[in-house]
């Protein structure tokens, strides 16, 4: 008789709306499909480092695709390769020792962003086997055109957007909604264009303060006393720098951005006539139920995932491309973030609209059609 497979599952980082119905969908085919057993650590690879396996049957993961956050819970403060809590120690061998002599694992099926999918691959050069799954609502993951929890935050912005606008308008003035996306403007980009934000600032582009006061006056000139500005938390004026909200020592990346609305806020008073008012959405963007979308591409994720492991085709991250789900190597995603493209057809819907940027003119060499960037 073959052996049964049996397969951990975690969830990394910063959670986002669809987490848990990837869980599901994961342990439901594993268990159905291919009669596995299936262990689930609590709070990401923390769970690992302190043995907190849990069993998950079809029972536990039922009723929770339409639930916000993860059953498991998450951390992103727990690399095995430099474990804070031992002072920057490796503790990755010990791990693979415990997955395969104790637990007798066959895989682990990583759910979570690129910080996460990094610590995956690191984990397959050295002997235990991953899958990974892309998670984050900022959608930079290199390698997939899309990661569940996009569209929820999408839609949560857009939401914003479409009640700011409203009171813009009754009270003529401008309103700055500051959106989340850490150093790429996908959020900023999608929302701002479904909410028809006046003025959308990313961090791919560079913004000049005198191109949003022209906009500004022009629509005052023009009797549209209103102005709505969608900004991603990572945007920056030309010749400037990111704005730091504070630093988290022990993070991957212990960088917080925020404050940029608040930035805007204050250069623009000092320039134009109207009130102006700034409204960051923070961790809302995060939470709450995953839209029909972000629940249905988690679902085939998951189930995809389940049949990589099944085939022993191990070190890749499920993706989809051009609508399709395929495979990238975990190694191709390391260190690298999916910017904003100039030729991205959300950039050219926007500009074809008369949507600013906050520059004059639209440099023609922004961007580059494989979007990546080195970190």
């Amino acid at each position: 008789m073959s052996k049964r497979l049996r397969v951990g599952v975690l969830t990394g980082g910063g959670d986002a709306p669809g987490l848990n119905a990837v869980i599901r969908s994961v342990t439901k085919s594993l268990i159905t499909q291919h009669k596995a057993e299936v262990l689930g650590f609590e709070d990401g690879f923390l769970g690992l480092i302190e043995r907190r396996p849990r069993p998950l049957s079809y029972h536990d993961v039922s009723g929770i695709l339409t639930t916000g956050g993860t059953i498991l819970g998450t951390s992103n403060r727990a690399d095995p390769f430099r474990y804070a809590k031992r002072g920057g120690a490796d503790v990755s061998h010990e791990i693979v020792r415990y997955a395969e002599k104790v637990l007798n694992l066959d895989a682990l099926v990583v759910i979570g962003g690129e910080g996460t999918m990094g610590i995956a691959a690191r984990f397959q050069d050295i002997g235990l086997n991953c899958i990974g799954v892309p998670k984050t609502i900022d959608n930079d993951i290199v390698g997939t055109d899309r990661t569940f929890g996009f569209d929820t935050a999408v839609g949560v912005a857009t939401e914003a957007l479409d009640r700011l606008h409203t009171t813009a308008q009754s009270h003529q003035r401008v309103m700055i909604l500051e959106t989340m996306g850490r150093y790429t403007g996908w959020i900023a980009l999608y929302a701002g264009v479904a909410g028809g934000a006046d003025v959308i600032l990313i961090p791919e582009i560079p913004y000049h303060m005198d191109e949003i006061v022209r906009v500004v006056r022009d629509r005052e000139m023009r009797g549209r006393s209103f102005t709505l500005i969608c900004v991603a938390e990572g945007a920056m004026p030309e010749g400037g720098t990111l704005t730091v909200q504070e630093r988290i020592e022990g993070r991957p990346d212990p960088v917080r951005l925020g404050g940029i609305g608040y930035q805007l806020e204050a250069a623009l008073r000092e320039r134009i006539r109207s009130e102006v008012r700034t409204t960051v959405l923070g961790h809302i963007q995060r939470g709450g139920t995953p839209s029909a979308y972000d629940r249905t591409l988690a679902t085939a994720f998951g189930s995809y995932a389940a049949d990589l492991v099944a085939k022993g085709r191990f070190g890749q991250m499920v993706a989809l491309r051009d609508n399709q789900l395929q495979t990238v190597p975990l190694s191709e995603v390391v260190d690298k973030v999916r910017l904003v493209p100039r030729d991205a057809p959300m950039v050219a819907a926007a500009l074809s609209v008369g949507t600013s940027f906050g520059i004059e003119d639209f440099p023609p060499d922004f961007g580059t059609s494989d979007s990546s960037l080195v970190s």
